[in-house]
């Protein structure tokens, strides 16, 4: 089990815009990327900057995240991967109106298991993850897997990162341990990218906005991960908003 010493707890807050691009476009997109940002310093390949990325995302039985209940629809949490690396973090996930901010912890990934015990280990450092996974009724619903491309900057404002998220492919998962991702279902043919940022909008990066004529979407991979993999939960939802919407148009 880790120890305080052996693992690192991140804090971050900033920015976050996404844009999906179909693969031609996202191919020229990441080159011109490569010739104005700097690779990430943790990813490899012939660049310098990808690696294979998974995670575990969190929901209650009755997909409380997913269908955007009270509290749950401004937090997620996850645990995420690294290609086959030993380490995992736990990470919650929380937007608000103006940014987004992160709280992540590395552990083992033989640790794990600790997140289905029914009560806290409190001297684990994963401890905060699991009190709150306990408190929310959360449990592993859904594994996503991708390839990601990453290039960093610095601002005066602190530092910037473009991410380029493809082969997207997920498949439903009933507890908090990684597949292999034999018979994982594609979410989208699209290309994922998102612009990380304090304070304003980088000049970098209004000019790739500008460039390729870029227009920010709402996109969640964990949704698309749900859609996808658990197809009857998405149905659900559906019925469910068209039947309230119904509703609203008969009392109107």
């Amino acid at each position: 089990m880790l120890n305080g010493s052996d693992s690192r707890e991140i804090r971050e807050s900033a920015s976050e815009i996404k844009f999906f691009l179909d693969r031609d476009t996202a191919g020229r997109l990441r080159e011109r990327v490569r010739g104005l940002l700097a690779p990430d310093p943790f990813a490899s390949g012939p660049d310098a900057d990808q690696y294979a990325t998974t995670t575990l995302y969190f929901d209650t039985d009755n997909y409380a995240v997913y269908n955007r209940r009270g509290s749950y629809r401004r937090a997620k949490y996850r645990v995420r991967r690294y290609g086959s690396g030993d380490l995992v973090f736990l990470e919650r996930k929380l937007r608000t109106a103006d940014c987004l901010s992160k709280r992540r912890t590395s552990v083992r990934i033989e640790d794990l298991p600790l997140l289905t015990a029914p009560t806290v280990d409190a001297a684990w450092v994963g401890a905060w993850f699991h009190e709150r996974q306990l408190m929310r009724r959360l449990g592993a619903v859904c594994q996503i897997n991708y390839r990601r491309t990453a290039r960093v900057g610095m601002t005066d404002y602190g530092p910037i990162r473009l991410t380029l998220d493809e082969d997207l492919c997920g498949l439903p998962v009933d507890q908090p341990d990684f597949r292999p991702i034999d018979g994982a279902v594609s979410l989208t043919p699209l290309t994922i990218v998102e612009m990380k940022f304090r304070a304003a909008m980088p000049s970098v990066f209004k000019q790739i906005v500008e460039e390729f004529a870029l227009r920010p979407g709402r996109i969640s991979k964990y949704r698309l991960g749900i859609e996808a993999a658990r197809p009857g939960v998405a149905a659900s939802a559906a019925a469910r908003r068209a039947e309230i919407a119904a509703l609203k148009a008969g009392n109107a």
